[in-house]
Parts: C-alpha cells; structure tokens; sequence
C-alpha cells in the first residue's frame, strides 16, 4: 500500500507543479489581454482544483483503507495471543495435573513401604 500512496502523491504533486508551469507559461506566451489572461487563469485554477480535490479524496480514502487494513492485522494478532495465552494455560494445568497425579502414586508408594 505504500507504494500506491507515494504515486498518489507523486500525482499529485505533478498536477500542482503543471498549473503552476501552465500559469506562468500562460501569462508569458497569451497575445491577450490581462483580463481574458486573469479570467483564463482563475478558470485554469478552479479546474486544478477539482482534480486536487479529487487527488486529495483518493489520499484520503487510501489512508481509511490503510488505517482499516491496521485495525484488522492488530485484532488478528490480538486473537493469536489470545489462543496462544489459553494454549498456555492449558499446557501448563496439564503439567500441573499429572505432576499431582505423579505426586500422589509416589505418596501412596511410600505408604505401602512405611506399613
């Protein structure tokens, strides 16, 4: 996924960077008056800014797309450590029992020898 966001980003800067060079270059070349060149300018801009606003929008659904994608991974490994912690326990009663079991043959062991 990061490299997804670096080519929107990548795309993003691209389009900021050619409305600038298209403005300049605008102004310098236009055999036009100042108002026709600031209208053709400020319409240049509100288009630039809708396709930043859509960039912007596609960062933004790629961030809840990642931060989605996190909060999945941490509730899986939540659950592994979950069955790994009761795996665990179970193991260790399971020891713990048959260390008991052990314990009471070799007691009854040494009773019959002690009688």
């Amino acid at each position: 996924m990061d490299e997804r966001n670096d080519d929107v980003m990548t795309g993003a800067m691209l389009v900021l960077v050619g409305a600038i060079l298209g403005a300049g270059a605008a102004l310098l070349f236009a055999p036009q008056s100042g108002q026709k060149t600031r209208k053709d300018i400020s319409r240049y801009a509100r288009k630039t800014s809708r396709k930043l606003e859509g960039v912007a929008g596609e960062v933004v659904g790629s961030v809840a797309g990642m931060a989605d994608a996190v909060e999945e991974k941490a509730e899986e490994l939540l659950e592994m450590g979950k069955d790994l912690s009761r795996e665990s326990r179970e193991a260790v009663l399971a020891a713990l029992n048959e260390g008991q079991e052990r314990l009471g043959r070799q007691r009854d062991r040494l009773a019959k020898l002690m009688v």
